[in-house]
């Protein structure tokens, strides 16, 4: 089992309607560890580190999004594991 590290933007209509909350739970469902935080652009930034097949899944729940929201475009990036310990939401930037 390969752990990996996502670095992950959301874009759409995507703040303003629990986002940020979903992605929290959904990575307790998961299991996994990471961050979340909106963008001042509207975005929503977050990390995510675990195993890749559960990585993979939590991403394909991101795409989807809690039923209000309006994805339309996820972007990834994978680095290194860093040894993200907690899931959490972070500041705003």
């Amino acid at each position: 089992m390969s752990l990996v590290r996502a670095h992950f933007w959301v874009h759409g209509y995507v703040q303003g309607v629990g986002f940020r909350y979903f992605v929290l739970r959904q990575a307790a469902a998961w299991q996994l560890n990471g961050w979340v935080r909106n963008r001042y652009n509207g975005s929503v930034e977050g990390v995510v580190e675990g195993p890749e097949g559960q990585v993979k899944e939590f991403l394909d729940s991101c795409r989807q999004g809690p039923a209000w929201a309006e994805v339309q475009e996820v972007q990834v990036q994978y680095e290194e594991p860093r040894g993200e310990t907690t899931f959490r939401i972070r500041d705003s930037v």
